[in-house]
């Protein structure tokens, strides 16, 4: 079988670190570790080699064998998966729905919000800053429930998603 991902680079922004907690939160042994390259792990008769250095020439292809294999023994999708352990994807398009504004900032126009929206094929709450233009759009859509698009670097930390370098935040035209 193999991976359902033609563009493998996707693979290369999961941090081998979140592989490890989540293969020991499924009850994966560690069997061997091949100092800081690699090590493998097993369960249930499956095994994987997990690469521990992005460093390595084919990193992003061991990770996609890595997800399929999880899918697998899990009998999950592999972009369940994937979004499982994601922990970056620069550059991407959310489109969103702007569920909560915080209180803004005092000195300048700006604050945090929340979106909920599509992460992997799911939604998801997505945490960002806004300032000026974007955060009075963003105060415009919340208001009136319109859906928004807005690029940056998604970033996964202890399990929230955060879009760091909000760029090209718009109003969806829905009509």
């Amino acid at each position: 079988m193999t991976a359902i991902f033609p563009d493998v680079e996707k693979f290369k922004y999961i941090d081998p670190r979140q592989v490890e907690a989540y293969l020991l939160r499924h009850g994966w042994q560690q069997q061997q570790r091949q100092g800081d390259k690699a090590a493998i792990w097993t369960l249930d008769g499956f095994e994987i080699l997990l690469p521990l250095k992005p460093e390595i020439i084919d990193f992003s292809r061991r990770m996609a064998e890595v997800v399929e294999t999880l899918a697998l023994a899990e009998t999950r999708s592999q972009q369940s998966i994937w979004g499982d352990l994601i922990t970056n994807a620069p550059n991407t398009t959310i489109q969103a729905v702007v569920t909560h504004i915080a209180t803004p900032n005092a000195v300048n126009l700006s604050g945090d919000i929340t979106m909920l929206g599509i992460v992997v094929d799911k939604l998801r709450p997505i945490h960002t800053e806004l300032a000026d233009r974007d955060y009075i759009l963003a105060l415009k859509a919340y208001q009136e429930r319109l859906p928004v698009y807005c690029t940056g670097d998604l970033i996964k930390s202890n399990g929230i998603f955060i879009l760091k370098n909000p760029h090209h935040f718009s109003l969806d035209d829905i009509e």
